[in-house]
């Protein structure tokens, strides 16, 4: 089993930044790659970013540019530094982490992240 603990979300206005943190324990030797997903009030959850153990990383057309993701392998956390926050990037932040060679999710309990002048 990976407990996932996220910490870090609140409001904002737009245009500003937020660090979302997410911090794993547990069987984590079996975690291949770590991410992180948003759902906005009647929307599906849809991938942000991901990092993979070797340090590779995705993202999502919307947040290129705006958002990195990082990880600290000593401290098994992951890590959002979100840049020039939109009111579009209102939603809960789930962090994800995906188990190998046996495929399985992890979620975290999620974070709110708002947005708003």
């Amino acid at each position: 089993q990976v407990q996932l603990v996220e910490s870090g979300g609140g409001l904002v206005q737009p245009g500003g930044s937020l660090r979302l943190s997410c911090a794993a324990s547990g069987s984590i030797s079996s975690i291949v790659i770590m991410g992180w997903y948003r759902q906005a009030p009647g929307k599906q959850r849809e991938l942000v970013a991901t990092i993979t153990t070797g340090g590779s990383t995705n993202y999502a057309d919307s947040v290129k540019g705006r958002f990195t993701i990082s990880r600290d392998n000593a401290k098994n956390t992951v890590y959002l530094q979100m840049n020039s926050l939109k009111p579009e990037d209102t939603a809960v932040y789930y962090c994800n982490a995906r188990r190998s060679p046996v495929p399985y999710d992890y979620w975290g309990q999620g974070t709110q992240v708002t947005v708003s002048s």
